[in-house]
């Protein structure tokens, strides 16, 4: 990965990141015992130095998460399409007006994140899918690419996508896939051209009831069959979407 701060030259990080890019922030444990992973999502402020950087204070289930001073966290920034990382621990928090503020000191240099096809967005999407056919299956062993058309033998499920990223999806159905299914997804894209269908192979990784919502199950996949143009395709819609989310 590229180093990209220097300490010796000032306000360097200002030309990677920019007050409203979207940081996510995960907590740095001490404790190898502890396997518990907590993320929180939030946004720059402003940058003070190229040591010392505002976000927002992140929100849960709409309250403020009132991080303390001292705590520790790997920040992943997300900015005009690439992805960047540092270690930074918690200094100050203070409000101003009716917005709450963090004042973040960076403990490591700036560092581009490689793997940006994993950044998810939260959206929704509507979603149809379906079990691969057992020749298709045949297929896809072979290490060959399918050529998909929706079988006329096999009904396609609706359900809604809830995020996405250039390395798959979650979606949210009123039907079960088992884990480790190979599924045809199914979902539409708006881009500057117009709209565009896309259909792509997936195995489904993980499937949980939904908390509250008997029969209702949510699935997180991982793209199996997709061409690099597809993920390019998929990853330019997310940030084009990030891009006008921060506008508003």
């Amino acid at each position: 990965m590229a180093l990209f701060t220097s300490k010796k030259k000032k306000s360097m990080i200002g030309d990677y990141i920019s007050p409203g890019d979207r940081v996510e922030m995960v907590k740095v444990n001490r404790n190898p015992d502890d396997e518990t992973e907590k993320k929180y999502d939030s946004q720059v402020n402003d940058i003070i130095s190229d040591e010392r950087i505002e976000i927002m204070m992140p929100m849960e289930q709409e309250k403020l998460v009132l991080l303390p001073q001292g705590a520790e966290y790997n920040l992943t920034f997300f900015s005009n399409g690439t992805l960047y990382q540092a270690l930074s621990k918690v200094v100050d928090r203070y409000r101003t007006g009716n917005i709450y503020i963090l004042v973040m000191d960076l403990t490591s240099n700036l560092r581009r994140f490689q793997r940006r096809e994993y950044y998810r967005f939260s959206c929704t999407l509507h979603l149809s899918s379906r079990m691969l056919e057992d020749e298709e299956v045949k297929e896809l062993d072979a290490d060959e690419r399918l050529d998909i058309p929706t079988s006329p033998q096999q009904p396609l499920e609706s359900s809604v996508i809830t995020d996405i990223s250039g390395g798959g999806i979650r979606f949210t159905g009123q039907y079960c896939y088992q884990p480790g299914s190979l599924i045809l997804c199914i979902y539409k894209l708006r881009n500057a051209e117009g709209v565009k269908e896309y259909k792509i192979v997936s195995r489904v990784l993980e499937v949980t009831e939904k908390e509250n919502h008997p029969g209702m199950f949510e699935h997180r996949a991982k793209y199996v069959d997709i061409d690099e143009d597809q993920r390019e395709e998929i990853i330019h819609f997310i940030f084009e979407e990030e891009r006008k989310n921060r506008r508003k």
